[in-house]
């Protein structure tokens, strides 16, 4: 495991603040977690994340992001047997296991993971796949240092074939987290690239901009220096990088049919795991040499002196001119309105 170390400050750096006081003149040590999930085997998995956890709170780490999906896996190179108006045996069994390997939410998983926060004193965001019913969902978890949970938000569109199996989210969970270390949201791979969820965010302040994702592109670089310029955020994107071996073999699992790549050290997902200032300034990466945890301190004052410039929701709006509606109440295509279950709806 390669470490990407912090620069370190001449004070201290404090895990907890007195909201009261300025906090704009918090440092907040930030990593991002650049590793592989191990697929089809979340106990193992959680296993892992707690070793890499336990390894940046070692270093100081106040706020830890895990990549898109860690928790569940992210199935590159899979078709899951789909073609238009058809799908395969094999594909309808690749997605039972791919079902089984997600977790629920809340569920044991969840209090594993915010009993692994309570623990090592960290802010903790996490990507998994949601199992709610049948239905899954990319999602990121959000966590407290005390080990409490403190909700979810589920990509709003998935990419591509992703969208054959992971479902949409909606307005209700777009959360922007009021902590200690400054209002954390998050916002997953592509939908990154939505300018109004973007604006949503900006609007609900969020200060440190939490960004997993599956692509390893150098593109996805400006993407990243773009969003902590507009939001006057600091942006830390987090991604996995995997081999070949960490996915199950031939012919269990496959890339991309006939062309799968079967040297076993082959790279399948590169990593640019990367800090950005709300400057665009480059604190941390981005890495592509393999796992690795990336580390940054990030000085809150810098919002402040960047927004001085430009405030894309403050005074360099035009809301007479520019207007964007958030339509933040779950959308459940089943609500049951009598006076015994009218707290039941689905999804959950």
């Amino acid at each position: 495991m390669a470490l990407v170390p912090a620069p370190v400050n001449d004070g201290p750096v404090f895990a907890e603040v007195d909201m009261g006081a300025d906090s704009s003149a918090l440092t907040v040590r930030a990593t991002v977690v650049q590793a592989s999930t191990i697929f089809y085997d979340t106990p193992s998995t959680l296993l892992k994340a707690e070793r890499l956890l336990a390894e940046a709170a070692s270093y100081g780490a106040q706020l830890v992001v895990f990549p898109e999906a860690f928790v569940g896996g992210y199935p590159r190179g899979s078709n899951f047997g789909v073609t238009i108006g058809s799908r395969t045996a094999k594909g309808r069994e690749e997605f039972r296991k791919y079902h089984a390997s997600a977790i629920d939410v809340p569920g044991p998983e969840v209090d594993h993971l915010a009993a692994m926060a309570g623990k090592y004193k960290v802010y903790l965001v996490m990507g998994v796949i949601e199992r709610d019913g049948y239905t899954l969902y990319c999602t990121v978890l959000f966590f407290d240092s005390q080990g409490h949970y403190l909700g979810k938000h589920r990509k709003l569109m998935p990419t591509a074939l992703e969208r054959v199996i992971w479902g949409c989210g909606d307005g209700s969970t777009i959360p922007v987290y009021n902590t200690p270390v400054g209002k954390i949201g998050a916002a997953i791979c592509w939908e990154n690239r939505m300018p109004l969820l973007r604006m949503a965010m900006y609007a609900k302040g969020v200060e440190i901009y939490c960004a997993p994702t599956a692509d390893a592109r150098e593109v996805w670089q400006a993407s990243m220096s773009h969003i902590a310029l507009e939001g006057g955020c600091f942006v830390l994107s987090a991604n996995q990088f995997c081999r070949r071996k960490d996915y199950p073999p031939p012919p269990e699992y496959m890339f991309f049919g006939a062309a799968d790549d079967l040297n076993p050290d082959s790279v399948v997902c590169a990593g640019g795991s990367v800090i950005i200032s709300p400057f665009g300034t480059v604190l941390a990466g981005p890495n592509y040499d393999g796992e690795a945890l990336i580390s940054a301190d990030l000085d809150l004052g810098e919002i402040a002196r960047a927004k001085f410039d430009f405030d894309v929701v403050g005074h360099y709006s035009r809301p007479e001119v520019l207007s964007l509606t958030v339509k933040d109440q779950p959308a459940s295509p089943v609500v049951f309105s009598s006076a015994s279950e009218k707290s039941e709806s689905f999804p959950r």
